[in-house]
């Protein structure tokens, strides 16, 4: 299980993530140590939990994991590590558990930001992407199919919804980790309104009117904008079209379905990949002013044309730690159609998120939405669910007037 109910998380404080929670690890080189170990760990045990995915909270069950940075297993004693969630479809309060890699990877960030030498000699930078880009080929392999049926227990995965139920059928963990869904599994909320929105991913949201709202509330990187999410120029169009926008964030956990899906009615743009680094996108990351995770990261922009109103659309999928790559379907497809719910691609393995900017004036998110984020508290969403309508007419987005407010 990797939640807890919020009456039992309530138990322990939840922690603030600190370097000196960690102190018995006097160098990088100790929780890097234990990085790469776990991903050796991950080719070698069927049992996930026994690997990167360990659950804080339930370490002292774990020897084998508890055991590989000093002070660990007292950590997870004294604290619940992890996130607060609000469930949409029963408006509970869960509390989501950390594994143990997101963790270790942030006490790395957090010792001395990204500068720091660990693990021969190597920058924090290159320590992560080399372990994710490994860990993408671990669960390449043909033998990793023997951690599916451990990872389907850990998250309590449903195989009802899968196109493909049966998990002797896929020829690697990876393959599992994209699944498909059956036809009809996600259906779109409100599908006859042309003004409609919905949810791009299973996920778990925050929205924000405009990306001042999003960086006073969310988003604490201090070189946020829209330019350098974009990786434009902040003269050039794009930046100027979608200058404080709202914002749209989707944070996919491990255990969930990993294909995006169009929340717009509309048609597909060009793409433009940004290379970049393999930060966590935990929230306890996004939240510290020290990190730009969202704008450092990986990521690949998707610019598509709203059909309703007219207006541009940007669609970033930024990769994260252990994440292999960002995949096109549909969203690879110049100049084609897609509806609401359509898929535009998926993530292989690991943690990741989406980040959709509209026009300002274009979007009203759905209030639940609104007053979760500005708690602030992410809400578990399904790809379709109502994200919130377009508030202009039909054909009523003007390119000009918005750029020309953006000059003044």
């Amino acid at each position: 299980m990797s939640h807890l109910p919020a009456e039992v998380a309530e138990t322990k404080p939840v922690e603030n993530i600190k370097v000196e929670h960690l102190s018995d690890a006097k160098q990088p080189d100790d929780v890097a140590v234990a990085l790469d170990k776990l991903v050796t760990m991950s080719e070698e045990h069927d049992d996930v939990k026994h690997a990167v995915h360990a659950p804080m909270h339930m370490l002292s069950d774990l020897p084998l994991v508890h055991n590989l940075v000093p002070g660990l297993e007292d950590l997870a004693n004294k604290f619940h590590v992890g996130n607060y969630v609000h469930v949409r479809a029963t408006g509970e309060k869960i509390f989501e558990s950390m594994p143990i890699y997101p963790r270790l990877g942030m006490h790395l960030l957090f010792y001395g930001g990204t500068q720091i030498k660990a693990l021969h000699n190597r920058s924090v930078e290159s320590v992560l992407r080399d372990l994710s880009v490994r860990q993408g080929k671990v669960y390449d392999s043909a033998e990793s199919t023997k951690s599916i049926p451990s990872f389907v227990s850990t998250y309590s995965i449903s195989l009802d919804e899968l196109e493909q139920s049966d998990i002797t059928q896929y020829k690697t963990f990876n393959e599992f980790f994209f699944r498909k869904l059956k036809p009809g599994a996600r259906p779109v909320a409100n599908a006859d309104d042309p003004t409609g929105i919905c949810s791009a991913a299973d996920s778990r949201l925050t929205v924000y009117p405009s990306v001042s709202v999003a960086t006073q509330f969310w988003i604490k990187g201090s070189q946020f904008t829209i330019p350098t999410l974009l990786g434009v120029e902040p003269t050039s169009q794009q930046a100027r079209v979608f200058e404080d926008g709202s914002v749209a964030i989707f944070r996919l956990a491990p255990q969930d379905y990993h294909r995006f899906h169009s929340p717009i009615d509309g048609i597909v743009g060009e793409t433009t990949n940004i290379p970049g680094q393999y930060y966590t996108v935990n929230p306890q990351a996004v939240n510290q002013s020290g990190f730009n995770v969202f704008t450092d990261n990986k990521r690949s922009v998707l610019y598509m044309t709203h059909s309703q109103s007219g207006a541009p659309i940007a669609f970033v999928a930024i990769g994260a730690m252990l994440v292999g790559g960002i995949q096109w379907t549909a969203g690879g497809q110049k100049g084609a159609p897609v509806k609401r719910g359509d898929e535009l691609g998926y993530f292989a393995y690991g943690g990741s998120t989406i980040v959709v900017i509209f026009p300002k004036s274009l979007m009203q998110f759905d209030d639940d939405l609104l007053k979760n984020s500005t708690t602030p508290i992410e809400t578990l969403v399904k790809v379709g669910d109502s994200l919130g309508h377009s508030l202009l007419p039909t054909g009523g987005f003007n390119a000009g007037e918005i750029i020309s407010k953006a000059n003044v």
